[in-house]
């Protein structure tokens, strides 16, 4: 069985990173070594990842390269702000596209670079996968989105497994926060939104 995985906001090649992240790399070479060598020890070649932006700085050459030091065959990329070189390369990638909504072992997802406050049926328990953000956003134990870029997870792509076991916390979190009308902690729903 393949395992599916989920990161973002590698930026190989990005030297101001490493500083404006707080990085724990001395160069952009033990960087980019870390982080390909993180995913590759994790991510089998015939798994599956979706990345969720921002791959590189640098030329086509340079996207190349780095597609070719992922050993992972099956990569389904949504697009980050810096990812203008990247597009150019779209087809080293399974898939490309700005937002993407899947479904694994029947959990709805939605993946977007960008954090959303709302997204596509979260009131019915999707779940919001995003990057962009390097972990600086403020968390909130209780909702079912998070923040899977490499910054988050000790330069290592997040297991679904994982994300699995972090929703069930924030369910069973939301669950006990219930105020006596029952409804303190739980999601909005949008008359509007399809329950379908």
């Amino acid at each position: 069985m393949r395992d599916i995985w989920f990161t973002s906001d590698f930026h190989f090649g990005h030297f101001n990173i490493i500083r404006y992240c707080d990085r724990p790399f001395a160069s952009v070479q033990a960087m980019d070594d870390a982080i390909a060598d993180g995913v590759n020890a994790c991510v089998k070649p015939n798994d599956v990842l979706y990345f969720l932006g921002d791959f590189c700085l640098g030329r086509a050459e340079q996207v190349i390269a780095y597609r070719k030091r992922l050993a992972c065959k099956t990569i389904h990329f949504i697009e980050g702000n810096h990812d203008k070189i990247a597009r150019t390369q779209q087809h080293l990638f399974t898939t490309w596209s700005v937002l993407s909504e899947i479904n694994v072992a029947k959990q709805k997802i939605v993946l977007c670079h960008y954090a959303m406050r709302v997204w596509p049926r979260h009131a019915q328990g999707a779940w919001h996968l995003y990057g962009h953000s390097h972990g600086n956003l403020p968390d909130d134990a209780r909702s079912l989105s998070i923040d899977v870029g490499v910054d988050t997870h000790a330069f290592r792509p997040w297991h679904f497994d994982e994300l699995q076991s972090v929703m069930k916390a924030r369910i069973a979190a939301r669950e006990s926060s219930l105020g006596k009308d029952g409804q303190e902690g739980q999601p909005t729903v949008d008359p509007r939104e399809d329950e379908s």
